[in-house]
């Protein structure tokens, strides 16, 4: 099978990166091996990749995986051991690419270990694997990484860790030597700073110095070569020493991952030893494991020789994402835009083409730039939406959406100087929906149903909050005095301070707060606790105030305050407020009241509903950009 369009596939390290087409399925082609650095950064080396290739082949290439060295957690992605860093979304728009796909360049490596054939591997000592069982992953090169493979269902679960950085262990008296010349470096001294291609330079210096010989600068491949040439021997008691902690390093993983299925040793080091890798003391430390000894004796291990294994590991992963994102119900709206495309003006059809190019990025892409990258106006992408029988750019947002997803997308789309009142409203309305639903998915039952079950039986419930927050306090006062709750605000922290010495056991303290970091907010939770009241906390998880509480309402959506006020934030908190005055009021005036976490997802569903029709009528001129510059 050959793909429709070829996948671009990159194994980005601290020295080299190195690229491929995939073709077919395994199938790679004009493969490059390019030095970080010659080019500034990320983006510049995928370019000059892409200037090598036939222009047949770079303006067709759609979608890219890249496995990098470092871990990968959201959006922003930041070497490790080195100083380039980027942004996955601006990266996807920049190359126009429909997919792009960032992962830990072990974790592709790992997802390669199943499908490695028997010439791609060698086997170091004995041991049989078992089938179907955990497989390790270590590798040193820039750094040391690990990861490992867990069987689930008819696949497997690759882990991301970042293991290599667990505090080095000696074994010997020259290990104990080495760490102590380390020390006088580091005040943390890992299995990375030794086990990698800078920790043999910094083993070569410390056997130096531990030798009373004067120091010399070699580089990690220098003194591999001096090693493996048998010319010098502190450089061979260099590798020695580095294959040994390796094999430490190594057993430390089997036994913690109960990896029977395997270790499996890849980076761009231990390859290229050869015989003296094979040869070294890695195994017999792999299995000096005391008690343990006979448990690691049963497990294999094994060198990975396959050159391309991270790259092919990286395709796994972007086929998998791929067949996930095809399986989702096809969108009706796309077969309607495909049957009534020749019946559109030339203008009209540009922009059906760029949707049924690119579906994923007309979901969030605002309407200035589908505008542009169809080459039409404005008004005929809105034209284009309403003779699909939309109401206009949102609701046909919307319906694309659901059908490629099943729900809303959970984005957030920045609002810029540039756009108008019409893509500004959008933006605001279109972000604050999706963070609803982002609550709403999030939402704790216990802890609404504990704070609930506290506030029905309390005797007051005092809110208190200070700064953009204050109107969240005010707001809750207000709707619980209208359903009969006594209930009091404060918001000045002098007044706070005075009230909270007046609390006592059966009044509820709710305590609402953006960053859950507030001093004075902190001490009200102190003597609130002292005079026996009971403290609800409003705010982000993991904070001051979501650990000091008696019962912590999680609301996780950080804005930056410096340059703007927390508008979606503050729709949240006023939100779980909402839902406390309703299921409040309904364990008041009845005991068979519904679930209380099921209302008030229930009430979020329902805001979010809102929020879509308004964003609607927003996007369709029915409510004008004038009259909601007014509003706002």
């Amino acid at each position: 099978m050959t793909f429709d369009s070829p996948r671009l596939l990159a194994d980005i390290g601290g020295t080299y990166a190195q690229f491929a087409l995939e073709m077919s399925p395994g199938a790679l082609e004009h493969a490059v091996s390019l030095r970080c650095a010659d080019h500034c950064d990320f983006y510049t080396t995928v370019r000059d990749y892409l200037s090598r290739l036939p222009e047949s082949l770079s303006s067709k290439i759609q979608h890219a995986a890249v496995a990098i060295a470092t871990p990968v957690a959201g959006d922003l992605v930041r070497m490790t051991n080195y100083h380039w860093e980027f942004s996955i979304k601006k990266m996807r728009q920049l190359l126009d690419f429909e997919n792009l796909v960032v992962i830990n360049d072990f974790t592709a490596l790992a997802m390669a270990l199943p499908g490695l054939l028997p010439q791609q591997r060698r086997q170091v000592g004995g041991g049989s694997a078992v089938s179907r069982s955990v497989l390790g992953l270590i590798g040193a090169g820039s750094g040391l990484g690990v990861s490992g493979l867990i069987p689930a269902n008819d696949g497997w679960v690759a882990l991301g860790t970042e293991g290599g950085h667990t505090s080095f262990s000696p074994h010997d008296e020259r290990e104990l030597s080495i760490l102590r010349y380390a020390w006088k470096y580091f005040p943390h001294v890992s299995f990375e700073r030794l086990v990698s291609g800078p920790g043999i330079e910094l083993i070569y210096r410390a056997l130096l110095n531990i030798t009373g010989q004067t120091e010399v600068h070699l580089s990690a491949p220098e003194i591999a070569l001096r090693a493996m040439a048998g010319i010098d021997p502190l450089c061979l008691q260099t590798i020695s020493a580095f294959c040994a902690m390796l094999g430490t390093a190594a057993a430390n993983l089997a036994v913690t991952q109960g990896a029977f299925g395997g270790i499996y040793i890849g980076g761009g080091i231990v390859p290229k030893l050869g015989d003296l890798f094979d040869h070294s003391g890695f195994r017999q430390r792999f299995e000096d494991k005391g008690r343990f000894s006979d448990y690691l004796r049963g497990i294999p291990t094994y060198v990975i020789t396959s050159e391309s294994a991270t790259l092919l590991g990286a395709a796994a992963i972007l086929a998998t994402q791929l067949r996930s994102l095809d399986s989702a119900q096809s969108p009706a709206i796309l077969s309607h835009v495909q049957r009534i495309l020749p019946g559109l003006s030339p203008a009209e059809q540009r922009v059906a083409n760029h949707v049924l190019a690119h579906p994923r990025s007309m979901v969030n892409d605002p309407v200035a730039q589908i505008a542009r990258a169809a080459s039409v106006s404005q008004p005929t992408v809105i034209r284009f939406c309403r003779s699909l029988g939309c109401e206009g750019l949102s609701d046909f947002k919307l319906r694309l959406a659901s059908g490629l997803t099943g729900s809303m997308p959970i984005t957030h789309t920045q609002v810029t100087c540039d756009d108008t009142m019409l893509e500004l409203g959008v933006k605001v309305l279109d972000n604050t929906a999706s963070a609803i639903l982002q609550a709403r998915d999030h939402l704790n039952r216990d802890s609404i149903d504990r704070a609930v079950q506290l506030i029905a039986s309390a005797q007051r419930v005092d809110f208190y909050a200070v700064g953009h927050y204050s109107v969240v306090a005010e707001d809750a006062q207000l709707k619980f005095l209208r359903v009969g709750v006594p209930s009091a605000a404060y918001t000045s922290t002098r007044l706070q301070m005075l009230a909270s010495n007046l609390l006592c056991p059966g009044v509820v303290v709710v305590v609402i707060s953006g960053s859950g970091c507030i001093a004075e907010l902190l001490e009200v939770v102190d003597v609130a606790h002292q005079r026996g009241a009971a403290v609800i906390a409003i705010s982000q998880s993991q904070s001051p105030l979501a650990r000091t509480a008696d019962i912590a309402l999680i609301v996780d959506h950080v804005e930056d305050v410096t340059t703007h006020v927390p508008m979606i934030s503050r729709i949240l908190h006023l939100l779980v407020i909402d839902i406390l005055v309703v299921s409040a009021t309904l364990q008041r005036g009845t005991k068979n009241f519904p679930t209380l976490a099921s209302n008030a997802t229930a009430f979020l569903d329902e805001t979010k509903g809102q929020l879509e029709v308004t964003s609607k009528r927003v996007s369709a001129g029915v409510i004008s950009a004038g009259k909601l510059a007014h509003l706002a």
